[in-house]
């Protein structure tokens, strides 16, 4: 019987998220063979600290290490010319969010890997999360009924700094603030959840930093289904927020993170026949870790190896993107945008 070969991938970029790619990858017992960091200090740093070779370029990466699968950990300018490196050379792509800052080299991205036949996977990892999970569970085993509200937030303020790095706060760099930072997760999730998006209506403003995008948004929805939802954003807060909260006609989801803790989900119903005004049946759901960062590193290895379903594909991650531009154009107009 032919030994099955460790799982070998490198990670492109050397910043915070890269680390997070890194505790997953190990965690799952992949070999994290080489790293790209054009930047030498930090470079310098994470090869200490990984113990693995880095590599100013993807272009010297491909030539020096030997990898199935790369994790592109990039600014958000740079995740469609590398995805593109990688896809022609053979390499399947775990690609950060946002999949790209246009609609247009989403799609080359996606024509590219499947014309070379490698998986490409946004990594929207709150599709992985245990929460999450246990929510879709419940919505399709109908739970809830049918779905007709939904309300999503995610928001932050940067660790208590007065800056924002270039890295997220220009434009040529990030493309946009924190509508497409943080909401992309949330409109992924609102897919996730209740299916695609039939017009938003967004607004958006700078109220904190001096930089050159939004640092607080707000987006309604409705969806194809009729189900209406909204959006929330912000590099204001104080801590860390991050919830959803899904109303249907027979019960209510509902999660919510204050600075990291406590992770739980409340699936709230009158299936016992409770008809008190204010006290509902509950079902707790509690969790000792979130699991999205290593159970999407899992997902994405096993669509390789086994041929399995991507939890979050290239046209997910189109979707995502599709909708933050769309919501920059009703901020823009004053006006709701109707997507095709």
């Amino acid at each position: 019987m032919a030994e099955v070969q460790p799982f070998r991938v490198a990670l492109v970029g050397g910043g915070n998220i890269a680390g997070a790619h890194y505790k997953g990858y190990t965690a799952a017992g992949a070999q994290i063979v080489a790293f790209v960091e054009p930047f030498e200090v930090t470079r310098i740093r994470r090869e200490s600290e990984w113990a693995i070779p880095g590599y100013a370029t993807m272009a010297e990466l491909l030539e020096k290490a030997d990898f199935e699968a790369v994790s592109i950990c990039t600014p958000n300018a740079f995740h469609h010319g590398l995805t593109l490196e990688a896809a022609k050379a053979g390499k399947h792509v775990l690609c950060e969010k946002p999949l790209s800052m246009s609609i247009e080299q989403c799609d080359e991205m996606i024509q590219v890997c499947k014309d070379a036949g490698v998986v490409l996977q946004t990594g929207h990892h709150l599709r992985s999360n245990l929460y999450v999970e246990q929510a879709k569970q419940i919505i399709e085993a109908g739970g809830i009924g049918k779905i007709t509200f939904i309300r999503l937030r995610q928001a932050h303020d940067w660790s208590g700094s007065e800056t924002v790095s270039p890295a997220f706060g220009s434009i040529a760099q990030a493309g946009g603030g924190t509508m497409l930072d943080n909401g992309c997760h949330m409109y992924d999730l609102a897919r996730h959840f209740v299916g695609d998006v039939k017009n938003i209506f967004a607004r958006m403003s700078t109220l904190k930093f001096d930089i050159e995008v939004e640092d607080v948004s707000v987006a309604n929805l409705e969806f194809v289904s009729g189900t209406l939802g909204s959006v929330e954003n912000s590099w204001t807060a104080t801590g860390w927020e991050e919830g959803f909260w899904i109303y249907g006609t027979q019960g209510v989801l509902e999660c919510q993170i204050r600075n990291g803790v406590p992770r739980y989900l409340k699936h709230i119903t009158r299936v016992g026949g409770n008809r008190d005004w204010s006290r509902p049946d509950e079902v707790l759901y509690t969790f000792n870790s979130e699991g999205g960062h290593p159970r999407q590193v899992v997902n994405f290895m096993r669509s390789i190896r086994e041929g399995g379903k991507v939890i979050c594909t290239g046209e997910d991650g189109r979707e995502s993107v599709r909708l933050v531009l769309q919501g920059y154009e009703s901020a823009k107009t004053g006006q709701p945008i109707q997507l095709q």
